[in-house]
């Protein structure tokens, strides 16, 4: 029972699912009727969906049938209409085909120019287009040609700024071109293009400056400020701003600064010549300010390419190679105008880069090293400006014929002499023209010494200190040296040596003026403490005393030379009544000589006097007794003794003023003692006072005594020899014998107890 029930219910289910097939198939499009159908097949009772579907078209088949029953009267009236209709419609076709052949006749121009216009609308969409894509790649066109122009014109700068915009604004925008990946592969390359000619730009400005940094120099030393006008320094700016763009800042510092350098050291390898010329000098100055303006300039002007210790690193290095090479190449020089020139460039090379910041102490103190150089060349040239007067003067005092004359010398030199003034013209000078000349020389001297004090920033004390130490060495080496040499000159006659002294002692009275002008110039009073004092005066002392040992010599050269005259017949028995000629003229020259000495100081004539005579009685007395001569008569003691009269009558006509009595006479005692003891023969007495202060003949010596007494003993015997004539004569020359030979052994027994 339940399972018929079962039955029943799955049989109204399927029937229930196929109506609703069937509804669907109904009314749904027949495109889509697959799935419908699909599902009936799917299932297991589409037989009797069949069935159903039969029963469902018969009854649609009855439903027609029925409905056109009911229209079939209409339909026939239809069809009649519709035949109707058709004549007419064959006609209207007929029309409508004759008006379309028309109208395709008439219209075939529109057709054409329709066509036409349809390909010129298409055409300006196209142009249209075009340009709409054009108008967005134009600026990047324009943008590169700008770039390219830039580059032509050098204006590196701005095509960078140009290339920056163009890679990041203006190609992104038409990125999907293929010119632009063009572009886009070409920036690095315009880049690296930009750099090169950049930097080709840097070189060339460095080797401009390079080339032109003497004339920067030349102009920042004439006026300072304005020289780096001379420069134009965009190839730097534009540089350094092209490398920080592209980050590569550093690279270009570190290359400006190492080319620099090298520069540096070039500029500061003086020429090997340098010191022949100030030119030489003055470039070599201006190439190293104009090496630092510049790099003062670029310091100023641009943020961290060279910095202040990079600056200082450097000026420490030219600083240090300046100096080596102004020691060197000034050490060459021999012209004190030169080094003068030396120092004034130095002064303003140093101030010049003192404006610029740069400290310049040491080249002050290199200048006071170069001072000594310069006071030795002063010296060297001041030795030949002395020499020159020395070698070109007469000796002779200065002859003057007017006041004109007179206040001409006395302008020149310090002198004042009451008497002289009183003196009617023509007068002299005492002393001779190298006194004024070496006096002013001097001062010309003290005036270069001052020129070269000037500008290097010294205390009055300084340069008085200075000027008076360079003026000693004048006065003590050179000055001295000078008088020394004519001094000792070969042919120097004794008329020069007197007027040497007369000059000496003028210019030695006239060191206080030279004090006083030194003061003059330098305002520093001598009593200042620390003051150098002039030893001019110890100067012209040692040049007059080698003035007076000269004179004293030259009168014993010229006295010997008269005594080289003397020819003594030593065997004479002939007794004389007049002097030798060689002393009478040796007595006269004496004379004049002395006569000369009228202008000396009396001490030094005295002295002169006094040494001439000595060395004639010296010279004398070994003429008598020189070895050669082995006998004497007492005749030729006779005539010998007539000359020392003559000189003890020289002694006696006071050739120079000053003597006390006799007291020139005492140069001769000796001789005049030993020829009264033999021409007297008085040998009593002389061996019997013998040794007494008091005696007769207390300045002849035994052993002087001997020696003659023994000459005219060889003298005696050897004429008693030859003369046999008179037995008498010879008894009287026996016993003069007799009595020589007892002086002789008394004299003999002086000499050995004088000597025991």
């Amino acid at each position: 029972m339940e399972r018929g029930k079962m039955a029943e219910a799955e049989s109204l289910e399927t029937a229930a699912e196929h109506e609703r097939i069937l509804r669907e198939i109904e009314s749904t499009d027949t495109a889509c009727i697959g799935p419908t159908l699909r599902s009936v097949y799917d299932g297991e009772e589409h037989g009797r969906f069949m069935e159903k579907l039969e029963t469902r078209i018969r009854n649609h088949d009855r439903e027609i049938e029925k409905m056109c029953n009911f229209h079939y009267q209409g339909f026939v009236d239809s069809i009649t209409e519709l035949l109707k209709v058709r004549g007419e419609a064959q006609k209207l076709k007929n029309q409508v085909t004759d008006t379309n052949r028309k109208l395709q006749h008439e219209g075939k121009e529109l057709v054409i120019a329709m066509e036409e216009l349809k390909q010129c609308r298409l055409q300006q969409r196209n142009i249209s287009a075009t340009v709409d894509k054009l108008m967005l790649c134009l600026p990047v066109l324009e943008m590169y040609s700008k770039l390219r122009d830039q580059m032509k014109t050098k204006r590196h700068y701005p095509a960078l700024k140009t290339l920056e915009h163009l890679e990041h604004t203006y190609l992104p925008q038409v990125s999907h071109y293929r010119f632009c990946k063009v572009m886009v592969d070409n920036i690095p390359k315009l880049r690296e293009e930009i750099k090169d000619v950049s930097m080709s730009d840097l070189k060339d400005f460095l080797e401009s400056i390079r080339k032109h940094s003497d004339k920067i120099g030349e102009t920042a030393m004439k006026q300072i400020p304005g020289a780096q006008d001379l420069v134009d320094f965009s190839p730097v700016y534009r540089c350094l701003h092209i490398y920080s763009v592209l980050g590569a800042r550093e690279t270009f510092e570190n290359y400006y600064r190492k080319q620099r350098r090298k520069q540096a050291r070039l500029v500061l390898q003086p020429p090997s010549n340098m010191h022949e010329t100030l030119d030489g000098y003055r470039k070599y100055f201006n190439q190293i300010v104009g090496f630092f303006v510049v790099e003062d300039h670029i310091l100023h002007t641009t943020q961290g390419l060279v910095n202040r210790a990079y600056i200082d690193e450097l000026w420490e290095m030219a600083l240090s190679k300046t100096i080596a090479a102004l020691r060197t190449h000034s050490s060459y020089c021999s012209d004190p105008n030169l080094v003068l020139d030396l120092k004034n460039l130095i002064v303003l090379f140093a101030d010049t880069l003192q404006v610029y910041g740069f400290p310049v102490n040491q080249l002050f103190d290199m200048l006071l090293e170069i001072r000594d150089q310069y006071s030795e060349t002063l010296l060297k040239k001041w030795a030949g400006i002395f020499r020159n007067i020395l070698d070109s003067d007469n000796y002779s005092p200065i002859p003057v014929t007017s006041e004109e004359m007179y206040k001409k010398v006395v302008g020149q030199f310090p002198f004042q002499d009451t008497e002289l003034e009183k003196q009617p013209f023509p007068k002299k000078f005492p002393f001779s023209e190298f006194v004024p000349k070496v006096y002013n020389q001097i001062k010309e001297f003290i005036y270069a010494c001052l020129k070269f004090s000037e500008d290097l920033h010294l205390s009055s004390t300084e340069v008085d200190d200075m000027i008076r130490k360079s003026t000693n060495l004048l006065l003590t080496r050179t000055l001295s040296n000078s008088l020394q040499n004519v001094i000792k000159r070969k042919n120097i006659g004794l008329t020069e040596l007197v007027q040497i002294i007369i000059n000496t002692t003028h210019l030695e009275k006239s060191c206080k003026y030279l004090e006083e002008f030194i003061t003059n110039i330098t305002n520093v009073l001598p009593e200042t403490v620390h003051t150098t004092k002039l030893y001019g005066t110890t100067t012209f002392k040692d040049a007059r005393h080698a003035a007076e040992e000269e004179i004293y010599t030259n009168l014993n050269q010229k006295i010997d030379q008269f005594l080289q005259l003397a020819d003594y017949d030593w065997m004479t028995g002939d007794l004389g009544n007049k002097a030798s000629d060689y002393l009478v003229d040796l007595i006269a020259f004496l004379r004049s000589t002395f006569a000369v000495f009228t202008h000396l100081p009396g001490k030094v004539a005295q002295t002169a006097c006094m040494s001439a005579c000595k060395h004639l009685a010296t010279s004398l007395m070994q003429l008598l007794l020189e070895a050669e001569v082995r006998q004497l008569t007492l005749g030729a003691l006779q005539q010998f003794n007539l000359d020392v009269r003559e000189c003890e009558q020289f002694a006696r006509s006071g050739p120079v003023p000053g003597f006390q009595e006799d007291t020139l006479q005492l140069a001769f005692i000796d001789l005049r003692q030993l020829l009264d003891l033999f021409i007297q023969w008085d040998w009593s007495t002389y061996l019997a006072d013998y040794g007494q202060p008091n005696c007769k003949y207390l300045r002849v010596n035994p052993v002087t005594a001997l020696t003659l007494l023994e000459k005219i003993s060889r003298e005696m015997k050897d004429t008693s020899r030859k003369n046999n004539m008179f037995a008498q004569f010879r008894k009287n020359e026996r016993d003069k014998q007799k009595l020589i030979d007892t002086v002789a052994k008394q004299l003999r027994g002086l000499v050995s107890s004088h000597h025991s």
